[in-house]
C-alpha cells in the first residue's frame, strides 16, 4: 500500500481522492490550513504547500503528493510559486509528486484551441485557468527524474454537479473529451478512482490525462 500526502484535502476534489485512497486500504495524510474536515481515517494535518521545511518533512516518508488546491493567488500566493520547491523535494525524495488539474487547458479539439482561449469562456474564470494552465508548463519544463502525472477533469466537475459513483468513464489526453451530445462531465467519485487508479497502475508518468464519461 502507498501513503498519500493530500494538499487541500478539505476541498472536494482532494478530500475525493483521499476518500478513494483509504476505500482501497492505502495511507493518508491530510493536509490543510484548517484540518478539521479531513476524510474519516486520515491523519489530519496543519500545513501549507509554500512552507518549504513542511513539505520536506511530510515527504520524507511518502510515496506520493498530491496537490489539489486552487491554482489563483490565495494569500499573495500562486500554486505556481509553490512548484519548484515541490518538484525538488520529491526528487530528492523519491516521490511522485501530482495535481488535480483544470478542465480549461484541454484542447477543444486536435490542434487547437485551449477551452479556456475560446471566445465563449467566462471571464471571471480565467484567472484560476491560465493559473492552472501555468503549472502544467512548468511541470513538463522540470528535468526528466521527476515522475510527476496531472489530471484534468471534464468541463462539468464539482460539488455543484457531484454525479454518481460508476466505475465507468473514458481516459483521455489533451483534448477535451465529450459525450454524443457534446457533454463534458465527470463525477467526484469516478475522478478521485481514476486518479488512485493511476497511482496503483502507474501509466501516465510525466504525463497529463484527462478524465470523463
Amino acid at each position: 500500500m502507498a501513503k498519500l500526502v493530500v494538499f487541500g484535502a478539505t476541498g472536494y476534489a482532494g478530500g475525493k481522492v483521499a476518500a478513494e485512497a483509504l476505500r482501497r486500504g492505502h495511507e493518508v495524510v491530510g493536509v490543510a490550513r484548517h484540518p478539521g474536515s479531513v476524510p474519516e481515517g486520515a491523519d489530519a494535518v496543519q500545513g501549507s504547500l509554500h512552507d518549504e521545511e513542511f513539505v520536506a518533512q511530510v515527504a520524507k516518508d511518502a510515496d506520493v503528493i498530491v496537490v489539489a488546491t486552487p491554482a489563483r493567488a490565495i494569500d499573495g500566493k500562486k500554486l505556481i510559486d509553490a512548484v519548484p520547491a515541490l518538484a525538488r523535494i520529491a526528487r530528492e525524495n523519491g516521490v511522485r509528486l501530482s495535481f488535480v488539474g483544470g478542465a480549461s487547458s484541454l484542447l477543444v479539439a486536435e490542434g487547437g484551441p485551449r477551452l479556456f482561449d475560446t471566445p465563449e469562456f467566462p471571464a471571471e474564470y480565467k484567472d484560476e485557468a491560465g493559473s492552472h494552465a501555468a503549472v502544467l508548463d512548468l511541470l513538463r519544463e522540470q528535468p526528466a527524474d521527476l515522475d510527476w502525472f496531472y489530471v484534468s477533469p471534464a468541463a462539468e466537475f464539482g460539488a455543484w454537479v457531484p454525479g454518481e459513483r460508476t466505475g465507468e468513464f473514458r481516459l483521455g489526453g489533451d483534448i477535451l473529451l465529450t459525450d454524443e451530445n457534446g457533454k463534458s462531465f465527470i463525477g467526484g467519485d469516478d475522478y478521485a478512482i481514476a486518479y488512485v487508479d493511476e497511482i496503483e497502475q502507474p501509466k501516465h508518468r510525466r504525463a497529463r490525462f484527462t478524465v470523463a464519461y
